[in-house]
């Protein structure tokens, strides 16, 4: 695998600093304090480093080593930051195989990594994954780490991004990268030994490489949930109080989800909990003042790429009335934050495309070095002759403060849900069945949370009439999305189907997305005047039942809470939520929505929906809860 392997390694490469002395600064400066917290138990500094030297060994024992890679496939989260640890060790790198991915892009990404070992217990784990043993062994009171070979420039992670090929782009990050990132956000962050930094995002996202090593690098804890699934607002917030959690990352999205609940029960954030880093998407500065002024968490807006080390930029300040954008900040050590138009430097407080250079930068990609050249671009404004910038697509400006403002994007790539996402990967895979000749795919514009998806058919008999979107259900809806949830990861399958005449353009020659909202505007409306009471002479539509005297809500109130947070004023009691746009950020929201009204709402997960995922069957389960309860 010759794009993990990097340029030869010199000894005085392999002696100098690397990311594992942060490692073991801490563990000799903490060594009875926590690294490792679970439901089940904690494990010290000297625990978990003991018991990571013991999996270092068995990892290199079987070829792991500098230049190669160990896969991770657990399903649970302390388990994977235990093999990180161990992987370098061993003097490798690690990859972490995300468990939301279908089978096939599963299979693809193991063959595409390579690892010389496979690590994992979870039901996606690869065939032959070994499971390590949770105690170094009684046999061994000191269990022998391998000697250390890697330098800086060798890998330390590969984590997978979308790609606009058609298929995810691996991010190749070297040890001294990792070594100064971590040093950098705990310096900003003024992380200590006291902290304990929640993890919860998924499994093989970059922000998972945030909420593990600057905590170690400051001695601190890493706190580790039984498995990943999904916080709602309230379980976060119960979480977050009993772990004693000082600090935690969310996305955008999930963030005003959990401001959303904290407003609606009166509640501020829990007393341990001091610093909440929020990321991922473009922020509206109306919540974010409102936090500011309600709860006693600071905040700490964050701007980063998988392809410079998670997170280059942090703004920790209060928001000043009149600002329009929440800033993204300034850089962290080591980074280089520049505005270029055309690849020069812009005049003082122009706008241009965001480029990132410095240290932190990624190697560039696994095995495409077209790729590569095309994003890591030579600096020629830099005093060093070798220095490089990544151009990021994201438009910006550096206001007079030095605060790094966002502006939007340069070309098409969008967030949904914290994840990046070429729109041009599921538009392919959408005309791949055959009976779609065109589409466009983009977030709703209201929530930004779904991907919508505009298609054109193959066949113009089966187009509606020019100007009008018609909204695709059951077979014609499932017929599109099943080959993609193949595919795909789960946020990046359209949920929200239209089928149109034709892509209208605007004066620039680019899908007017615009207009295409207000067809699909229009369409709803259209479908609501259709369910509203009949004139006379025409059959009155089906009621909904009204369960009285079982102590159940009526399921009308149900349907309602559907529509209002699906924003889907036709839907019907039998009416699928995941098939109308649902996910996972909507499901916490009628959650939460069901809990202000109902009691036997009140302990309901999100996952409840997978289970009773129409209205009808909701309000059932609802009235079952309502009849067990005392």
């Amino acid at each position: 695998m010759t794009a993990v392997t990097g340029p030869d390694v010199t000894e005085a490469a392999v002696t100098g600093p690397d990311v594992l002395d942060l490692w073991e600064q801490s563990v000799r400066e903490h060594a009875e304090g926590p690294a490792l917290v679970t439901p089940h138990r904690v494990l010290t500094y000297r625990d978990a480093d003991r018991l990571t030297d013991a999996w270092a060994a068995f990892l290199a024992g079987r070829g792991a080593g500098p230049g190669e890679l160990v896969g991770l496939a657990f399903g649970d989260p302390a388990r994977t930051v235990l093999g990180m640890l161990a992987a370098l060790k061993a003097g490798a790198g690690f990859t972490v195989l995300d468990d939301r991915l279908p089978p096939a892009a599963r299979t693809a990404l193991v063959a595409r990594t390579a690892a010389a070992v496979w690590l994992g217990d979870g039901a996606h784990a690869p065939e032959g994954a070994h499971v390590p043993a949770d105690e170094p062994g009684a046999e061994a009171t000191e269990p022998a780490r391998p000697v250390r070979r890697a330098g800086g420039s060798d890998v330390a992670y590969v984590l997978f991004t979308s790609g606009s090929t058609g298929r995810p782009k691996g991010t190749v990050i070297e040890r001294d990268a990792l070594r100064r990132f971590a040093v950098a956000v705990a310096d900003r962050l003024e992380l200590t030994a006291h902290d304990r930094w929640l993890q919860v995002a998924s499994l093989g996202f970059d922000v998972l490489i945030e909420e593990v090593f600057p905590a170690f690098a400051a001695g601190a804890a890493v706190v580790c949930r039984e498995d990943t699934r999904a916080l709602d607002a309230e379980e976060l917030h119960i979480t977050l109080a009993r772990t004693r959690t000082t600090v935690v990352e969310l996305s955008t999205q999930y963030w005003l989800e959990y401001a959303r609940w904290l407003d609606g029960s009166g509640t501020a954030t829990p007393e341990t909990l001091r610093t909440v880093v929020v990321g991922g998407e473009r922020m509206d500065p109306v919540p974010y003042r409102r936090w500011q002024a309600r709860q006693p968490a600071a905040l700490a807006h964050v701007y980063g790429l998988t392809e410079c080390t998670v997170s280059s930029t942090f703004y920790t300040g209060l928001l000043p009335a009149d600002a329009e954008e929440v800033p993204l900040g300034t850089a962290l050590r080591d980074v280089e934050i520049s505005i270029r138009q055309d690849g020069r430097p812009v005049p003082e407080g122009g706008t241009g495309e965001i480029h990132i250079g410095g240290p932190l930068l990624a190697r560039g990609f696994l095995d495409d070095e077209e790729a590569t050249a095309r994003r890591f671009v030579p600096d020629p404004y830099a005093a060093r002759p070798d220095a490089r910038v990544y151009r990021t697509g994201d438009l910006g400006r550096i206001g007079p403060d030095g605060q790094l403002v966002f502006l939007g994007r340069v070309d098409d790539q969008v967030k949904i849900r914290g994840h990046r996402l070429e729109p041009a990967r599921v538009e392919r895979a959408l005309c791949e069945g055959g009976g779609v000749g065109q589409a466009v795919v983009f977030p709703d514009p209201e929530t930004g949370t779904v991907l919508w998806a505009f298609t054109v058919p193959a066949d113009p008999a089966t187009a509606p009439l020019p100007g009008e979107a018609v909204r695709l259900t059951g077979a014609d809806r499932d017929a599109l999305v099943a080959p993609l949830e193949a595919q795909l990861p789960d946020w990046a399958v359209p949920r929200v189907l239209y089928r149109v005449a034709v892509l209208p353009k605007n004066p620039h020659g680019k899908v007017d997305k615009r207009r295409l909202a207000t067809w699909a505007a229009a369409a709803s409306a259209g479908s609501d005047a259709s369910a509203a009471p009949a004139a006379a002479g025409t059959p009155a539509p089906v009621a909904v039942p009204d369960a009285e005297g079982t102590g159940q809500e009526p399921l009308g109130t149900v349907l309602a809470l559907f529509r209002e947070v699906l924003d889907a004023p036709a839907l019907g009691p039998d009416d699928n939520f995941f098939d109308h746009g649902g996910q996972s950020l909507l499901a916490l929201r009628l959650l939460a929505r069901l809990r202000e009204s109902q009691p036997a709402a009140a302990g309901l997960r999100a996952s409840a929906l997978f289970t009773a995922p129409t209205p009808r069957l909701l309000a059932d389960a609802l009235a079952g809860r309502a009849v067990a309860q005392p």
